[in-house]
């Protein structure tokens, strides 16, 4: 099964654009982030025609999470547990069943944080304290799931291409980053990592200052596996080729592919 995670950067502004990936690149699930669209308001039609099961969980004009699947999506749940007043639309989670095992998709849109400090970079920490939760929830069910998506956090500097750039910024501070790796000392499996070592791996690129002509780029869209999800891995690629379509994205695909 190919799955790709994709900060889509609103959907109504890169319809062609996605619609393209998903005729050419034919992700049999795809997780998308900033769809920046109301569910009613989705353009569906086609993307249904193109074989996907969709379900959005979306917000006027920004954040807006969605997924979509060749593959039946069952027990979809909107909005990250833990905090009945958050308005804003950042998760949703289903399951779909292989032909060897079920697995639980959890796709995320992190908050960036920013400004620091102040409450949306409390929002973020606290945002990541609930994602510690549901991640410690689901692997006490000893079932394969992974939690993917535009994190908003640069692991490390070796991910980013001018680190020093971004050591006041939300993404690369020590809260941050300390928050990210408890999530992987629950014994969580960072995809990419796993397989892959070394710099120059980016993500996201900013439309501003030709970062992708001079590849001053960011990884910060990471898929994070149970111990049972990292035992039917095969691969995880970056897709950094998107990044130079036509009406791009600031952020190209993350794909993986599970023997399921």
């Amino acid at each position: 099964m190919k799955i790709a995670t994709f900060n889509i950067n609103g959907v109504k502004a890169r319809y062609e654009t996605l619609i393209t990936w998903l005729k050419e690149d034919a992700p049999d699930v795809a997780i998308l982030q900033e769809i920046k669209s109301v569910d009613e308001a989705f353009p569906r039609d086609e993307i249904e025609a193109l074989g996907y099961q969709l379900e959005t969980h979306g917000q006027k004009s920004f954040n807006g999470v969605a997924l979509l699947s060749k593959v039946p999506l069952e027990d979809v749940m909107r909005g990250l547990p833990g905090d009945e007043t958050d308005e804003q639309a950042r998760y949703i989670e289903a399951t779909v069943v292989g032909e060897k095992t079920a697995l639980r998709i959890c796709g995320l849109y992190l908050p960036n944080g920013n400004p620091t400090p102040g409450p949306k970079y409390d929002y973020k920490l606290a945002w990541m304290k609930r994602l510690h939760t549901r991640a410690e929830e689901l692997l006490a069910l000893e079932e394969p799931f992974f939690m993917a998506g535009d994190y908003n956090v640069i692991p490390q500097d070796e991910d980013a291409a001018k680190p020093e750039s971004w050591q006041q910024d939300a993404l690369a501070l020590p809260q941050t980053r300390e928050a990210y790796r408890r999530l992987l000392a629950l014994g969580l499996t960072e995809a990419f990592r796993a397989q892959t070592q070394g710099g120059g791996h980016y993500s996201f690129w900013d439309y501003q200052a030709g970062a992708w002509q001079r590849n001053n780029g960011i990884r910060i869209d990471h898929f994070l596996l149970s111990p049972e999800c990292a035992d039917l891995m095969v691969k995880c690629e970056i897709q950094a080729e998107m990044r130079g379509r036509e009406k791009p994205s600031d952020h190209v695909p993350v794909w993986l592919t599970l023997d399921v």
